[in-house]
């Protein structure tokens, strides 16, 4: 039997554009017994999940890159639930502290996130870089570690700040996480996940981005990656009311931001060859639609018309009078 089949339960879920919402229940009563969710619709976040599903069954030691709040730990977490361990336990550990305390090699066992080792003093690097070495000297099976840094190693390694040989050792398998601003077509699903999840924690019923909303969230740079957005959105639902965020709720920080001179939209698709009123409302509609995973009512709510409009304008009616 494919261990990987006992590990966990792995569903696809397409929206009305092809894109995927990928949810792991996990299986393992060491993991949370709360869904993972992987969200994403750009082309590089789907590269990355691919990369991680290729990888994960022979995991031994790799690494994770990418900002502070980019998402290394949920990434982390899922390679850990598509890897030969899931059954195991996972454990998150500071690399200076796990070192200086823990860094016995023949005790590692089960699937190990050390994080944070680009801030490692030399010392520390010659410990871990012996770790490596007895780890790998080991049958595969029974330890994985995986590393995780905010700076690229191979560049620290090249700068003279890490052991090149650490460097190599820790990157011969690496996953790059893009910032939240280098994937801008992540935002709006990441910000619906986002909102249902505080809501359903807060109690509180479903809420939507009001109109603006979603253009300020696509503004805006977000140094701090998802992380930011998941703050931001949280202090918005203490702000909203009537179920709607409004633009004014959302506390984004003084910074630079994206100028609208240049539409977003026009960075993430090709010129459509119809111009036309009609069909900029319809094309605007489905892709809220889309945003709403096909819940027309939600749609119409954030759209402000009725569901009879909405239908209207799915059903190809002419909008404007001849």
């Amino acid at each position: 039997m494919n261990p990987m089949q006992n590990s966990s339960s792995f569903r696809a879920h397409p929206n009305a554009s092809g894109l995927t919402l990928v949810e792991i229940a996990a299986a393992s009563s060491a993991a949370s017994s709360a869904t993972l969710q992987i969200v994403g619709v750009s082309a590089a976040w789907r590269k990355l999940i691919m990369q991680a599903d290729m990888a994960a069954p022979h995991l031994q030691i790799a690494t994770v890159e990418g900002e502070h709040g980019s998402g290394k730990q949920t990434l982390a977490r899922y390679l850990y639930s598509r890897s030969p361990l899931a059954r195991a336990n996972f454990q998150r550990r500071d690399a200076r502290e796990w070192l200086a305390t823990e860094a016995d090699p023949a005790a590692l066992a089960g699937f190990t996130y050390l994080d944070r080792v680009d801030l490692l003093a030399p010392p520390g690097q010659g410990l871990l870089l012996a770790v490596l070495k007895a780890l790998q000297d080991r049958p595969p099976g029974r330890a994985i570690l995986l590393a995780s840094s905010q700076t690229s190693l191979r560049q620290m390694a090249g700068q003279g700040l890490l052991l090149p040989d650490l460097a190599f050792r820790l990157t011969a398998i690496r996953f790059a996480i893009p910032p939240l601003r280098q994937r801008r077509e992540d935002i709006a699903p990441l910000a619906q996940f986002l909102l249902e999840r505080i809501c359903t924690r807060y109690q509180q019923r479903p809420m939507v981005l009001g109109p603006g909303s979603l253009p300020r969230l696509l503004q805006h740079n977000w140094p701090g990656n998802v992380r930011e957005l998941a703050s931001v959105l949280e202090a918005a639902l203490l702000e909203a009311e009537n179920g709607v965020i409004r633009p004014v709720d959302l506390a984004l920080s003084d910074g630079p931001q994206t100028s609208f001179e240049t539409p977003i939209v026009t960075q993430l698709s090709p010129q459509p060859a119809d111009l036309s009123l009609d069909a900029v409302v319809r094309r605007h509609v489905q892709y809220v639609l889309d945003l709403n995973r096909g819940n027309k009512l939600r749609a119409a709510r954030q759209l402000a018309i009725s569901r009879s409009t909405l239908y209207r304008i799915l059903g190809n009616e002419c909008l404007l009078p001849r």
